[in-house]
């Protein structure tokens, strides 16, 4: 009986020994489980603090802007660890905050806190319509799981409406990032 040999035309591949191959797989495994422990621990994932506390920024007149965080469930932010200033120019006065919940905290002692949606009014000082102003947000806020951010500074860029114009376009600060996948 015959035996035929059939050629790609390529160069024979090398023989490669099989001891690297397993010697990959259990790194591989290794570095799977490391990755997982978190999740397999009942560790929480933590979201990032701008998504934690997204920020929105809306023009509601030529001399008016709103500002808007939307706190995720399960987080909450500090009321006197809020600050807000307008760049170019100043607020025209403070800041409108809404009465927050009493929570004694482990780290603050009695505060007041946040939690859902947080609007706060903001007069400008010095603004003209058409006029490009920068709304930036400082604050500060935990998870309910006991982990604590540290202070965090957020900006928004909006442009002011014109005088009769109404409310401009809600501007976010940490847009969702796109997906590949759905």
């Amino acid at each position: 009986m015959a035996c035929y040999r059939f050629s790609s035309g390529s160069p024979p591949r090398p023989e490669v020994p099989e001891g690297p191959r397993r010697r990959r797989a259990p790194a591989l495994l290794a570095a799977l489980a490391l990755a997982a422990a978190p999740l397999a621990l009942g560790q929480p994932r933590l979201l990032e603090p701008e998504r934690a506390f997204a920020l929105s920024v809306r023009a509601l007149d030529e001399r008016t802007v709103e500002a808007r965080f939307a706190i995720a469930d399960g987080y909450y932010l500090y009321r006197d660890k809020l600050r807000f200033t307008v760049e170019p120019g100043a607020l025209a006065a403070p800041p409108q905050l809404p009465p927050g919940k009493i929570k004694h905290d482990e780290f603050f002692g009695t505060v007041e806190t946040y939690r859902g949606p947080l609007p706060v009014r903001l007069a400008l000082g010095k603004a003209a319509p058409g006029q490009a102003v920068t709304i930036v947000a400082e604050s500060q806020g935990c998870a309910d799981v006991g982990v604590c951010y540290p202070p965090s500074v957020q900006r928004v860029t909006l442009t002011l409406p014109a005088t009769g114009a109404g409310p401009g376009p809600v501007v976010e600060a940490a847009p969702a990032k796109k997906s590949w996948f759905k």
